[in-house]
Formats: structure tokens, sequence, C-alpha cells
């Protein structure tokens, strides 16, 4: 495998180093950790990157679009210069439940684009939504992010083994990190239905049995495609699913 990557959630800092403490006792050959932007909790993204950088070498937080203003400086610029991040995840984010949260009209290539000539050192990835339209349409959006200044991409989870197999032949030359997460009831499994429209193959079982022979087969495939891999895991079986995947 190319390169190996963990989500951990920055409920707090004190939270996040635990989950890293115990990520450490695993003992995986865990090449970066990914650190989502949810404005539900205080710690944002690059903040939670900043301390995942103590346990790991690298660490890629998430930023969302929709938050950023493109009339004024990147906000997290100076704070990235000094925490030494280098990497980065431009998604298009989710609309705040709390409208005292200002967002601002931006799509993901406007930021892609203020990244390249603020922070020119920071190599910044995309996100691939393989459900919200057709491979025709997903690809027309890479392409995009391809052109602003996008070096790589993350996947939304996947379920099918052929259809990530259809989007490895689409996807052929670029960096690209295939997203696995554990789905262990039939309400998650029907929130990525409606949510996400998700189809799921007629073998699906939503149990963390099914997840962690899913999560092998896409680890085995991206070893031998040289590939990498981005697990997203649920806090509450973070040890159980890592464990079942790789040891």
């Amino acid at each position: 495998m190319k390169r190996l990557s963990i989500e951990l959630v920055p409920r707090s800092v004190e939270g996040l180093k635990e989950d890293l403490s115990m990520l450490k006792k695993l003992d995986l050959n865990i090449d970066v950790i990914n650190i989502p932007d949810l404005l539900r909790f205080e710690t944002r993204s690059w903040e939670g990157a900043a301390a995942a950088q103590e346990f790991y070498p690298a660490a890629i937080p998430h930023i969302r679009a929709m938050d950023i203003d493109l009339t004024k400086p990147l906000p997290m610029a100076k704070f990235f210069k000094e925490k030494h991040i280098h990497e980065v995840l431009v998604i298009e984010g989710d609309p705040p439940q709390d409208m005292k949260h200002t967002v601002y009209p931006t799509v993901t290539t406007d930021v892609i684009r203020k990244f390249r000539e603020e922070l020119p050192g920071i190599r910044v990835y995309a996100g691939i939504d393989q459900y919200r339209g057709s491979m025709q349409q997903e690809e027309y959006r890479i392409r995009r992010k391809l052109q602003a200044g996008a070096a790589g991409f993350f996947t939304q989870p996947f379920y099918d083994m052929r259809f990530l197999e259809m989007y490895q032949d689409m996807l052929d030359g670029l960096e690209v990190y295939w997203g696995v997460s554990p789905i262990q009831s039939e309400r998650s499994q029907s929130y990525w239905e409606l949510k996400n429209h998700v189809v799921f193959p007629k073998k699906f079982v939503p149990t963390l049995d099914w997840s962690i022979d899913f999560g092998r087969r896409v680890v085995e495939n991206a070893d031998k495609m040289n590939s990498s891999v981005y697990i997203m895991p649920i806090k509450g079986n973070l040890e159980e699913y890592l464990n079942g995947i790789f040891h």
C-alpha cells in the first residue's frame, strides 16, 4: 500500500489525543491522520491536525469551502506555517445547523486555487463523492478540481468492490485514497441510502464482520495496485474494526 490514512473526529484536543494514543498501541503502519472540521465541536480541524502531528508524521485537516471568504486571506494560513502542516483536504461542507455561523457561496475549486496562490507549499487534496450523480458527472468535477490545482483525492466510503474497480479504471494515474467505513446497523444503512444515495450490493449485511471483511479486500486491492486507503471508523468500534482489518 502506498499510504494508510485514518480519520479521527476532534471532539476535543484531549479526546483526540486519547484516540491517537490508542491508535499507537495498535502498532499499525499509519502514515497520516485525517481530521474533519465539524462545527458542533469547538476544536477546528487544523488545531486537531497539529495535535495529531505529535503522534504521527503527517496530518490532513479538512477545510470547508463554504467557510472561506474569497475576499480575505486564508484565516488558517499563519497557523499552518507555524505548525508545519503541509497537506489539506478541501471539501464543500454541509450547511451549519446554527445560522449564526457565517458561510459563503464559495466552491471547492475556488478554495483549491486560493491555497495554491497563498500557500503554494501546501499539497491540496479534493473529495470524490461517487454517489451524488453519474460517473460521467463526477469525472467532470474531478477534472475541474485537477485544473484548479488538486494533487489527489479522497473518496466517500465504498461498499462494493465492483463499483470501486470501475472508479479505479476511470481514475487510473491519479493519486486516490479509497475510502472505507463500517456500517453496523440497519439504521446506519438507511442513513447512507437516504442521505448519500448509496446502493448496497445484494450480499451486504450491516454488521462489523461484513465491514471488516470488506475493509480487508480494499486493503488487499490497494496493496496490489500500490494505491492508498482512507479509513473512516466510528469511535465506538475503532480498535476492534482496525484490528479486524489488519491483524
